[in-house]
């Protein structure tokens, strides 16, 4: 991930743009050529976190495909001038489908797909779109829901937390998300918000971690930070925990609540599938659910019985779209009007949501 404070704030221009899944129209691969997969990441891969997930996201394609695809992962590459170079090399040594992983790799990527159009490019939570240039990024919201569900029901206090890293729109939705869902459960739920404004920062995260346990919060969401610094944290004092993107059960035996996973390996396929067919058409791609992209695993046993039946029926209707979290009346955190009665957000301007839901006591930075 990037630690680019812009990250997600130009999200806005891919409202216009629409959001959607990739396909359609350029020359296949030579059938007996092995297709050169290249993944560029900003951290070291390690056991957790974004750069762990989208690793994980390559397997299945090698699973698949055998010796028909030859897989290259270069991590801890810092943005700027380095990856643009390394990310050249990738194409220059014959890899045809690259993935950046990195908001900070956007114009360096776009460049390399404007350059090489029977190169395709998958480029993690950006907003520029080209015939073979696809940014992509996941409805984390729809899994912080459930969890804010779970959070509520096994809250003593009523009050929540959530370390988070920086204040875009994606971790805004999720944090929104998480508010919403525990309301449905317990609907004077309070939940406040750190922001440590970095992806990595162990140090800041446990001090983040301990300042929201001090104002009484008792299960806390680590809001895209990659490492466990917050899990093992909350592990330590005996406080609920839940994280994004891979499982990090292991530092939490006890009181980890669950995880709002990412498997991008349906998105990675397809794409790959659509590549080798010549069929790959650019297209800002929003995946949740329904997708398969997105899903809780981890589940805490002490989550009560009844809630997690609810918490299942709720999840399969945002599976089959019958519900949204963002779905009115809904009213911002400074009492005016979020979200009519009767109305559902569209994707558009759930990713460039820019407010806080009536629960969330700490204001936005400006």
């Amino acid at each position: 991930m990037s630690n680019n404070l812009t990250r997600r704030t130009l999200m806005k221009s891919a409202a216009a743009a629409g959001l959607a899944t990739a396909f359609a129209g350029r020359p296949a691969l030579a059938a007996d050529e092995p297709l050169g997969i290249a993944l560029v990441i900003p951290s070291p891969i390690g056991d957790v976190g974004w750069g762990h997930a989208l690793a994980a996201g390559i397997d299945p394609i090698k699973a698949a495909y055998g010796d028909k695809v030859k897989v290259t992962v270069i991590e801890n590459i810092a943005e700027g001038p380095d990856a643009d170079r390394i990310m050249n090399k990738t194409v220059a040594d014959g890899n045809h489908f690259l993935i950046a992983g990195s908001f900070g790799y956007q114009n360096g990527a776009l460049q390399i797909a404007r350059r090489n159009p029977k190169v395709t490019v998958l480029h993690a939570s950006g907003f520029q779109v080209a015939p073979n240039f696809s940014p992509f990024a996941a409805k984390y919201f729809q899994g912080t829901y459930l969890l804010g569900m779970a959070a509520a029901a096994v809250s003593k206090t009523g009050k929540l937390g959530s370390v988070s890293a920086f204040a875009i729109p994606e971790l805004i939705t999720s944090i929104n998300a998480f508010t919403l869902g525990a309301q449905a459960v317990k609907p004077d739920i309070e939940v406040s918000v750190v922001w440590v404004n970095s992806w990595f920062d162990p140090a800041k995260e446990q001090e983040a971690t301990k300042a929201l346990m001090s104002q009484g919060c008792d299960v806390i969401f680590s809001n895209a930070q990659d490492t466990p610094s917050v899990i093992s944290a909350c592990e330590e004092a005996g406080v609920y925990s839940f994280n994004l993107n891979s499982s990090m059960k292991k530092y939490a035996e006890k009181t980890y609540l669950g995880c709002v996973a990412t498997d991008w390996s349906p998105f990675f396929k397809a794409s790959v599938d659509a590549h080798l067919a010549g069929t790959f058409k650019g297209a800002n791609t929003f995946l949740g659910v329904a997708d398969k992209v997105v899903e809780v695993v981890d589940w805490n046993p002490a989550i009560p019985a009844d809630t997690m039946t609810k918490i299942k029926e709720i999840e399969t209707k945002i599976a089959d779209g019958s519900f949204s979290p963002f779905t009115g009346p809904i009213t911002k955190a400074d009492g005016s009007e979020g979200v009519a009665s009767g109305t559902t957000l569209t994707d558009a301007q759930i990713v460039a949501m820019d407010w806080h839901v009536k629960g969330v006591t700490t204001p936005l930075p400006k």
